[in-house]
């Protein structure tokens, strides 16, 4: 995670950027989970076209849950970002797209998060995290 050539401050801003988008993933990947349901998740993508529903469910809580578990830690989190790119490049593809760009139904937020995760995939996971703690044992 060659980060090194960044600024202190510019290395807590990318941290402080993981961890926000961590925190916002792992709770919508909890809600999906524990309040939802799997089946839930699975019912709606159904509704919204999506093949195989009951995987693309899992896939898409266990990609959330997971995934913004990893960015909160900082572990492997160029790992992790990749996927929740992924989900919120599909989000606004196939979900956001056709009510335009402002919310409530509109694409703005998962763009956001797609950019957010496309630089976390670039950056790194900045200070106070795992993968900082593994790349300095291994040093």
């Amino acid at each position: 995670m060659n980060t090194s050539g960044l600024a202190p401050r510019q290395q807590w801003g990318i941290t402080v950027l993981r961890v926000v988008v961590g925190i916002v993933f792992l709770v919508h990947g909890a809600q999906k989970l524990f309040v939802f349901g799997v089946s839930g998740v699975a019912e709606f993508m159904g509704q919204a076209g999506f093949p195989a529903p009951m995987l693309a469910a899992v896939v898409l809580t266990a990609a959330e849950f997971l995934g913004g578990l990893a960015l909160v830690l900082g572990l492997f989190t160029r790992w992790a970002a990749i996927p929740l790119a992924f989900v919120m490049l599909v989000a606004v593809l196939v979900v956001h797209l056709k009510a335009g760009f402002f919310l409530p139904d509109g694409y703005e937020f998962a763009l956001t998060l797609l950019g957010a995760n496309v630089a976390l995939a670039l950056l790194g996971s900045g200070e106070a995290s795992v993968d900082r703690v593994l790349e300095r044992r291994r040093a």
